[in-house]
């Protein structure tokens, strides 16, 4: 499907890509990694044509379709619906064409090449999509206008899916998303029909939805079969090898030069020195890539304080006098890791603000410990950093009476070097900008960090940092992410936040993406039962009535029938992805994990077209009034 043949590319005179090659097969989910700044964006233009190669080529079928989610987001009065329909051209073109009322013959062809394109079942399907990534049947109806960038964006991202391209790119598309979105997409991708070049630092995503990993490293690409852990580990593996090769080749080299010093004078001896120094320019050369110096994290140690560090009682929060939060009874402690769940829109960035002391409380009581201290991170942040100052610059406007030494120290424990301390804001990576800001915001030794997605812009071993600096705090953290990965590891407990309030919820994370599917399924169960219910049937009174009566039945039970295949293939899905989820079994039983691996794709197929019947056969049942 794509092939990439000694790919040359520089960006202001820095190679980025040195006769870097790679082939893709049709079919293959891949997830590309690699460090913040490698390239990995920069492949997808070059791949999408929006800039050249300075040598070497990227190659396609000729009429293998291409899909990106581009960067700007849609806007106007179109619903996001009618935005995710209109991703597929030719059935948009087919259908204008047929309002145009072309010739009997034409038309003919038209209602064919709908059949066969399954053009009935596109708008179920895009509305599968669009509530999937977060959009309800009201939201799905409004303007696009009415929506944030970030919703917008889902909506860019769910007409790609829906179009279904021969070869999909997509970078970091969970970005956008909540957990419950994330999750959603994990399955979703793990099915993708075509072809997939995922760019992503999600461990989970990439262990959850890809075949395999382009790993993009020295200027270079390798794919490697499997997913993150299972590269990971054989990285791992070869890069130990390689290092145990290049020491023993090391240690063979001192051995036969410590002859050559000893005897190399010695006309006796002339002859075999000289052979071992020739042996010695033979042995061979191997190079151990040796990773760049990881960013680290050190939040500072902050004053100890006794519990509670805050408390809500029956507090009610919101904006303009509209609760969003009530009944709020809560308590924090320091040494708490507390994760916020729940869908975006539900109030979690409400309550962090509250718990922030950036909102205030509309009724109830909330107490707060004498002198604490609270950082917040969130992305907006990234972009009130002043494009023209420094790090230096910025914290010694936040630092006045500290010196150079202290400034430096302070950047030092956000893995800030002498190399990009005095560089200009708008000159720094998105994770540079991201560790600034975890700097800035930290400085004053918070005793509480709430922190909103803030891996976002950080690549695998920032996370990982970042992942090792919280367990060392010894204060509290509220998290918000989507990235279950860092939940899991990072939360102690997990709060919901859902129909108004938030409530401990019992179980981790793994038991909350269950109680997620589960809830999507009692969704659609009720939606399909509401529209088996809608019209009630009617008794017979003729031959022709209980013919009619009869095709009813008989379209009810098809519609019954598919619903149960589809309850019970869910439940399949589900166990297989639970199986799945222990990475284990990529490393004890390779076979085991290819078989479910092909076995979720034969389920996913399966539940597609028990929905197209169930469909089918609920259409008929409506249009037959019934």
């Amino acid at each position: 499907m794509l092939h990439i043949n000694d790919l040359v590319y520089r960006v202001q005179g820095r190679l980025l890509f040195d006769h870097a090659s790679a082939a893709i097969p049709a079919g293959h989910r891949v997830g590309m990694v690699g460090r913040n700044g490698t390239g990995k964006s920069t492949l997808l233009r070059l791949i999408l044509g929006e800039t050249q190669a300075d040598d070497g080529t990227i190659r396609m079928p000729n009429r293998a379709s291409l899909g990106a989610v581009s960067q700007e987001a849609p806007g106007g009065d179109e619903t996001p619906i009618d935005h995710v329909l209109s991703a597929d051209l030719e059935r948009a073109a087919l259908l204008a064409e047929r309002e145009a009322h072309p010739d009997p013959v034409r038309a003919g062809e038209i209602e064919l090449r709908l059949i066969e394109i399954e053009a009935h079942a596109a708008p179920a399907r895009a509305a599968r999509i669009l509530a999937g990534l977060g959009f309800d049947h009201e939201a799905q109806l409004r303007p696009l206008s009415s929506f944030s960038g970030g919703w917008r964006m889902r909506v860019a991202l769910g007409a790609q899916l829906f179009r279904q391209p021969d070869l999909l790119l997509l970078d970091e598309p969970t970005n956008h998303l909540d957990l419950e979105a994330t999750i959603w997409l994990q399955g979703f991708l793990a099915t993708y029909p075509g072809t997939l070049l995922l760019v992503s630092h999600d461990r989970e995503l990439l262990n959850e939805s890809v075949t395999h990993i382009l790993h993009l490293d020295q200027l270079k690409l390798r794919l490697f079969t499997g997913g993150f852990d299972r590269f990971a580990a054989a990285l791992a593996e070869e890069r130990a090898r390689l290092t145990a090769e290049a020491e023993k080749i090391e240690a063979k080299r001192r051995h036969m030069q410590s002859f050559v010093d000893r005897f190399g004078a010695k006309a006796s001896k002339a002859t075999q020195a000289q052979s071992r120094l020739k042996a010695i320019a033979k042995l061979a050369k191997i190079e151990v890539a040796v990773d760049a110096r990881a960013p680290n994290f050190t939040f500072p140690e902050p004053a100890e304080m006794a519990p509670p560090l805050l408390r809500l009682d029956r507090v009610t929060v919101g904006y303009g006098g509209k609760p969003v939060l009530r009944h709020l009874d809560l308590a924090l402690d320091p040494d708490d890791r507390i994760a916020l769940l729940g869908a975006n829109g539900n109030g979690k960035s409400t309550l962090a603000k509250l718990l922030s002391n950036q909102l205030p409380a509309m009724d109830g009581e909330v107490y707060r410990a004498p002198r604490l201290s609270t950082a917040f991170f969130a992305q907006h942040q990234l972009e009130t950093l002043d494009a023209d100052r420094t790090p230096l610059e910025h914290i010694a406007e936040r630092k006045p009476k500290e010196t150079e030494t202290q400034w430096r120290a302070r950047l030092g424990r956000f893995g800030f070097t002498e190399d990009n301390v005095k560089t200009v804001a708008a000159k720094l990576s998105g994770g540079e900008k991201a560790r600034l800001v975890f700097c800035l915001i930290s400085m004053d030794a918070p005793q509480l960090l709430i922190l909103d997605e803030p891996t976002n812009h950080l690549d695998m071993d920032a996370r990982t940092s970042l992942i090792e600096a919280i367990g060392d705090f010894p204060g509290a953290v509220i998290l918000v992410s989507h990235d279950p990965h860092l939940v899991r590891l990072v939360a102690d407990r997990l709060w919901l936040v859902e129909d108004g309030t938030v409530r401990t919820f019992d179980g981790d994370v793994d038991d909350y993406r269950d109680h997620v599917l589960s809830q999507r399924q009692e969704e659609r169960r009720a939606q399909r039962q509401a529209k088996n219910d809608a019209k009630p049937e009617k008794a017979p009174k003729t031959a022709a009535a209980r013919l009619d009566r009869d095709k009813k039945l008989a379209l009810r039970k098809e519609a019954r029938d598919a619903e149960a295949e589809i309850a019970r293939l869910e439940k399949e899905r589900a166990k297989i992805e639970a199986e799945l989820a222990n990475g284990n079994v990529y490393k004890d039983s390779p076979g085991r994990a290819a078989d479910l691996g092909r076995r979720r794709g034969e389920v996913a197929d399966a539940i597609a077209a028990a929905e197209a019947r169930w469909l089918e056969a609920s259409s008929a049942l409506e249009a037959a009034g019934g």
